[in-house]
């Protein structure tokens, strides 16, 4: 786990900590896929010394409702915010958390890749490496550096209008022009994934 120190967000939500570990009732940890959800909530967890249950949303609402009534100070995580209609009518009073993107504290991003570099035993970072946008949060940093490391490989990035993005089309046929479209698309959503097809098919 990546120092507190060095998420994106921290010196915003450093003060709630001491209230998020004292609180008596659930707490509800969620944020965009590749936050560290599942991290930082096993992290309450253990130093609340109370059970946590991941991914809440994939659940049947009986299970959850169950498991909340059987643990009254768990630790749920979750991607959606307990607002969510999938989601809103099991949450109860739990006390939501949303961790931040590495877009919403761009300033995050050069320190939560020193700290991953140092983990990964990385000695120098080439700044491109921490540039943004940043696909998958933490977890895309931390795919871009573990392929810089062992393949050498730097991420590409790609002008709205630039080289990779004009559409083929050589019809007017609707359907074909679609076609074309939606390859395209993909092909980006697997680029921007570095071959994830889970979170380029989320995308």
């Amino acid at each position: 786990m990546l120092p507190l120190e060095v998420w994106p967000g921290y010196p915003r939500w450093k003060d709630a900590l001491p209230e998020l570990l004292q609180w008596q009732g659930h707490l509800w940890i969620f944020g965009e896929t590749g936050t560290g959800v599942s991290t930082f909530g096993r992290y309450l967890a253990d130093r609340r010394a109370s059970p946590y249950l991941d991914d809440v949303e994939r659940l049947p609402h009986a299970e959850t409702q169950a498991w909340l009534q059987a643990h009254p100070t768990g630790v749920l995580m979750a991607h959606l915010s307990p607002e969510h209609p999938a989601v809103g009518a099991v949450v109860g009073h739990a006390l939501p958390f949303r961790l931040l993107t590495l877009e919403e504290d761009p300033e995050s991003a050069g320190p939560c890749a020193r700290a991953i570099g140092d983990e990964l035993g990385l000695e120098s970072l080439p700044p491109v490496l921490f540039a943004l946008p940043c696909p998958g949060n933490l977890r895309g940093l931390h795919n871009r550096l573990t392929r810089f490391k062992l393949l050498g490989q730097l991420p590409e990035f790609h002008a709205v209008a630039g080289e990779g993005t004009a559409l083929p089309i050589l019809t007017e046929d609707l359907a074909s022009n679609l076609h074309a479209l939606e390859r395209l698309l993909l092909h980006r959503a697997l680029r921007r994934s570095y071959g994830n097809r889970m979170e380029a098919a989320q995308r």
